[in-house]
């Protein structure tokens, strides 16, 4: 079973949410009751999983814990158990056992559960849901129903994911799990399209169709909207509407998931050739170019400080542990 980290005093839970998370500012409800929360977190393919539960209590992102800690993420929370409600950018969700909602770790945000909870909780970097930054900000603090539409469908398989908390090692499989997620949380969260239909944006269907076949070197404008059955150039400009090229936007989730697998200590035995090989970058001197110029050092630099910043905090964490 993964760790599980408990606490009754409030300042030791602002301490475990703020380093599981975002910096974050838990406050107990007014009556002196007595409080507590519990923690249980894994990661698997580049995405955080967590388990969240307590009492009654409300926790706010503010402006200011943003400024002191903001890496990027979208959380997705799944409400297990009880009742809560999601403030963001003007809106809230009220959910209920089976629903979820989307937030912006980037913005201010207010979490409120009025009695005992347990919540799940998704995280993922901004770049990694294959859907447009217009959509999202319009689709943050917005309930998806458990028992409407594709929240029948999503909310089963997202909740079916606590089962990895239980898994006494990285649990097998786990490294395929990731594109499904996020597909199915991109599906939750699209806009419906002109006709009404929701999934229909052409964008975002053609997004994740690629984000399931990166590692096909054959993947370009052509294979995706021959899929679709579009022109290439009217598929050219669903992209260009949000700033992008099919072939940068391809490129760009490609050297992403090779970072990842980079810094990843279980990949560290894999050759980098082999790393950017799975993700669909078959000539080697090109990859470590197109990568350098991305992220300003090589591959293999990348790889060896990702993997020396893990050491550290490892070492870190065990020495904080013996005290």
């Amino acid at each position: 079973m993964h760790p599980t980290t408990s606490s009754e005093r409030l300042d030791d839970w602002r301490s475990v949410l703020s380093r599981a998370f975002v910096p974050l500012e838990p406050h107990a409800p007014s009556g002196g009751g007595p409080f507590r929360g519990l923690l249980r977190t894994t990661e698997f393919d580049g995405l955080q999983l967590a388990e969240v539960s307590g009492t009654g209590q409300t926790v706010r992102r503010t402006r200011a814990t943003i400024g002191a800690a903001d890496p990027g993420h979208y959380k997705v929370g799944l409400q297990v158990a009880g009742h809560g409600l999601l403030a963001q950018d003007g809106r809230e969700a009220a959910l209920a056992p089976g629903d979820l909602a989307i937030y912006d770790t980037a913005r201010p945000y207010r979490l409120r559960f009025d009695a005992s909870f347990r919540m799940l909780v998704v995280m993922c970097p901004r770049t990694a849901l294959p859907l447009s930054e217009r959509v999202l900000s319009s689709r943050t603090a917005v309930a998806v129903r458990a028992a409407d539409g594709v929240g029948e469908l999503v909310s089963p398989f997202l909740r079916g994911l606590r089962r990895l908390l239980d898994e006494g090692a990285r649990p097998i499989g786990a490294g395929h799990l990731g594109p499904a997620v996020l597909d199915s949380v991109a599906a939750a969260f699209d806009e419906p399209d002109h006709d009404g239909r929701a999934g229909g944006s052409l964008l975002v269907r053609a997004q994740a169709y690629a984000e399931g076949r990166l590692g096909d070197p054959a993947l370009g404008p052509v294979m995706i909207a021959e899929a679709h059955h579009v022109s290439a150039r009217y598929l050219q400009r669903a992209f260009e509407a949000e700033g992008e090229t099919v072939s940068g936007w391809i490129r760009s989730r490609r050297l992403e998931r090779c970072r990842r697998d980079l810094g990843d200590p279980h990949l560290a035995h894999r050759p980098v050739s082999a790393v950017a090989a799975r993700w669909g970058l078959v000539n080697a001197a090109h990859f470590s170019r197109t990568f350098r110029s991305v992220y300003g050092m090589s591959p293999r630099d990348y790889r060896t400080e990702a993997h020396a910043r893990v050491d550290a905090h490892v070492g870190n964490s065990v020495r904080a542990r013996t005290r």
